[in-house]
This record gives structure tokens, sequence and C-alpha cells, in this order.
């Protein structure tokens, strides 16, 4: 992924984490309650089975229409 889009792609991640934030059900892991950001790039990588930094340019909008996706189900 080209340097622009990783920095777009890591604004969207943060603002799924903003409003995620405080959001996810609790797990006994975390204790201390879970950290939605990781959340968010952690279910990333598991569906596209690499790091956001690392998919190609021309799965940009099929990356973001999945942090939707997790926006609106926050599990």
């Amino acid at each position: 992924m080209n340097d622009s889009n990783r920095k777009y792609l890591w604004s969207c991640i943060q603002k799924a984490g903003d409003y995620l934030n405080g959001q996810l059900p609790s797990h006994p892991n975390h204790p201390k309650g879970r950290n939605a950001y990781a959340h968010v790039a952690i279910c990333i990588k598991n569906k596209f089975k690499i790091s956001y930094k690392d998919i190609d340019d021309n799965k940009l909008e099929e990356v973001i229409d999945y942090i939707k996706y997790l926006k609106d189900n926050p599990r």
C-alpha cells in the first residue's frame, strides 16, 4: 500500500477505534477493558491475512467497507 493510502487507512482505524471505545463487550482476558484500536487492526489482519499496511491499494475500499461493518457490529 502506498504511503498516502496507508495514512488514510490508519486515520479510518483511529476513527473507528474512537467510535467503538467503550462499546466492545467485556472479556475475561481484558479486565480493564478492551482496546478498540487494536480490535479494529486485529480484525483487519484476521480477515485479510496481512497487516493493514501490506494490503494492496486496490483493496482500499474493501478494507474501508469492512471497518464500517466493524463499527456497525461491535463484538
